[in-house]
């Protein structure tokens, strides 16, 4: 255990908003920086922002969530060795009167129909977000292009799923929001989880790091360490562990190759 102090070495990672939100990002870099002295910070943006941030060099890797982006991040060069670290779901709240009639319905797109057959308003962020990438594949899958008054983007979306999240509770809207973030709001919302636990609202979150072929300042050396404990026993328990009695629930679920290596049975 480190003493505290001056921080031998620091890492910067451009990370999606949700977990930054939820706490967990602060909580890992706490304890890495209390194990080995090694300062990680972070900075925010949807995930297709992280993305584009981290593109202009100055980061030495990327925590973030939509699969599609990744891939072409690093096909194009930008980063290497995406490595899976944990995973939540989405869930779709809507008002507790449910104009829709999409309570307790089991598919996801099917529910997404009926908002659009009812042109009950529904808010999203748009702002190409990890959150908004996964509720665009969702609307695609259900053949929908949404559009109209009824389908709001939130002017302020790219500030987070907290900020998206509260204005649809004003609005009194239906939204795809990710469950660690209802988790942490649903004492001050009245919003409700109305779809939940459909396969495919899923929600994987990742970590790639900067190609150091293409960004020689990139701290690669400490940003593979980092990366290595975010995939260990160590940090995945603290994953799994995290809050989960404050909230009756948990977050976020360990997800790394080892961890499932080592835990089958999850």
């Amino acid at each position: 255990m480190q003493s505290r102090g001056e921080p031998k070495d620091v890492l910067l990672m451009a990370s999606t908003i949700g977990p930054i939100d939820a706490g967990i990002v602060g909580a890992l870099e706490e304890a890495y920086l209390a194990k080995t002295g090694v300062l990680v910070r972070h900075a925010g943006a949807g995930t297709g922002a992280a993305l584009e941030m981290a593109k202009r060099g100055g980061f030495d890797l990327v925590m973030v969530h939509a699969r599609a982006l990744e891939e072409k991040f690093i096909a194009e060069g930008f980063g290497l060795d995406r490595r899976d670290v944990m995973y939540n779901d989405f869930v779709i709240l809507g008002p507790a009167s449910d104009p829709a009639g999409i309570r307790g319905e089991k598919r996801a797109t099917a529910a997404l129909a009926r908002i659009a057959e009812r042109r009950a308003l529904f808010i999203t962020r748009g702002d190409n977000s990890g959150t908004h990438v996964k509720e665009k594949e969702l609307w695609e899958a259900a053949k929908i292009k949404p559009g109209g008054p009824w389908y709001m983007a939130y002017e302020k979306g790219a500030s987070g799923n907290a900020p998206t999240t509260r204005y649809a509770d004003e609005r009194q809207a239906y939204v795809l929001m990710d469950r660690a973030t209802y988790l942490t709001l649903k004492r001050e919302i009245t919003l409700q989880v109305l779809v939940e636990k459909d396969p495919d609202l899923l929600n994987y979150i990742a970590v790639i790091r900067m190609n150091p072929a293409k960004f020689p300042r990139a701290n690669a050396a400490e940003a593979k360490a980092f990366v290595d404990w975010l995939c260990s026993e160590e940090a995945q328990r603290l994953i799994a562990s995290f809050e989960k009695d404050r909230y009756g629930d948990s977050l976020f679920f360990p997800n790394s190759d080892e961890w499932r290596r080592n835990h089958p049975q999850g």
